[in-house]
């Protein structure tokens, strides 16, 4: 398993490093957005791991509420984590990119509006496991915040389409749509994002695991002295 992680980290790397070679030097210069569109092909990915952090918060709430098994608290409590790692980028990333777009950092545009909430919201279960203790009450309450923050979700992800506003897009010149460079570093991109993120996760989880089994033997270690009192 550890060979594995390792495979799957040098492979993250190389294809970030080739990322970074597309966005500089192989992808063009944007018609309309100019030099600061670059800022597209890591801010979108950064946006879908930060969903998918989110997602896997809420999958694994609902799981707890289900059948309350210390992995899926373990889980949840990850995914946010990382979750909220992304996000912070791109909330960073968006106004500089929207600098450009509208003379200002940031405007009450439906989609970074929801975004900020969506943001607060899965904040708000992080801060609540990370100062509240480890009680079961108040696992089964975060956990269900978990699952009402998921709502969030689709509508940061479609705000555009439901109500309009001004977030900014990107069309080569001529036409619709990403022309094939820009296409291809975004595809590549993204991939090498999500690549970065399973890394994250999966030794995130070993690092739990190991946290758990010290946990455990420091509870046998309390028991035999115990019994020898």
């Amino acid at each position: 398993m550890n060979k594995l992680l390792t495979a799957l980290v040098v492979v993250t790397a190389a294809m970030l490093l080739g990322s970074t070679y597309l966005i500089f030097f192989y992808a063009p210069i944007e018609v309309t957005m100019g030099i600061v569109q670059k800022i597209f092909y890591l801010h979108v990915p950064a946006a879908f791991a930060m969903y998918a952090g989110f997602i896997i918060t809420s999958v694994a709430s609902l799981l707890y509420l289900l059948r309350p098994r210390r992995v899926f608290d373990i889980a949840a409590v990850i995914g946010v984590e990382i979750g909220l790692l992304f996000g912070v980028f791109v909330l960073i990333s968006g106004p500089l990119w929207g600098y450009k777009a509208w003379g200002k950092a940031w405007v009450w545009d439906p989609q970074l509006t929801a975004t900020m909430v969506l943001f607060l919201m899965y904040g708000g279960y992080w801060l609540l496991r990370l100062f509240s203790g480890p009680s079961q009450r108040v696992r089964t309450i975060a956990a269900v915040l978990a699952i009402l923050s998921a709502v969030g979700i689709p509508f940061v992800h479609f705000a555009v389409r439901l109500w309009g506003g001004i977030h900014p897009t990107v069309e080569r010149e001529g036409g619709d749509g990403l022309a094939e460079a820009i296409a291809t570093t975004f595809g590549i991109t993204m991939l090498s994002v999500l690549l970065l993120f399973t890394c994250m996760v999966w030794m995130h989880l070993n690092v739990a695991r190991r946290q758990v089994r010290v946990d455990e033997l420091y509870i046998e270690v309390e028991d035999i002295l115990r019994s020898h009192a």
